[in-house]
């Protein structure tokens, strides 16, 4: 596997917006081809996540969560849609995590910090063996 030098990039979002999108949205506007969360704390007022056991072509257990969280971790990687998990707890210190679906609005802030390997690509492709898009890692040349 190739390796290269890392980059850090980072950002806060505000109240009441996505994460998903605005991380997205922020990849394709820097053109960073290898990138995954470092870290983020932050809060959020609503999120929706697949718990585990999932399968493909079958229906899988999603929770909606509408009330205030805090993140306690977010990661994953995020080029091509990305694939993200997220740990949450709630105002008794509850913890719920899952595969993150999307919908994952900002309450008070999102404090993210991204990384990138600058000699890589990160691209998603079916795996047959496991029904999903899953990562697939590219050399690339950065000179």
């Amino acid at each position: 596997m190739a390796a290269g030098s890392l980059q850090c990039h980072a950002l806060r979002l505000r109240p009441g917006d996505e994460i998903c999108s605005s991380l997205q949205r922020f990849v394709v506007e820097n053109e960073l081809k290898a990138a995954f969360i470092l870290t983020c704390v932050g809060s959020v007022t609503r999120a929706t996540l697949r718990l585990a056991d999932a399968e493909a072509g079958k229906a899988n257990k999603i929770m909606e969560l509408s009330d205030r969280h805090e993140i306690v971790s977010l990661v994953g990687t995020l080029n091509e849609g990305g694939h993200l998990h997220a740990s949450l707890s709630d105002k008794e210190g509850k913890v719920v995590g899952g595969h993150v679906m999307g919908n994952m609005i900002i309450f008070t802030t999102a404090e993210i910090v991204i990384g990138e390997c600058s000699g890589l690509a990160f691209k998603r492709a079916m795996d047959a063996s496991t029904g999903f898009l899953e990562l697939e890692i590219e050399s690339r040349d950065t000179s």
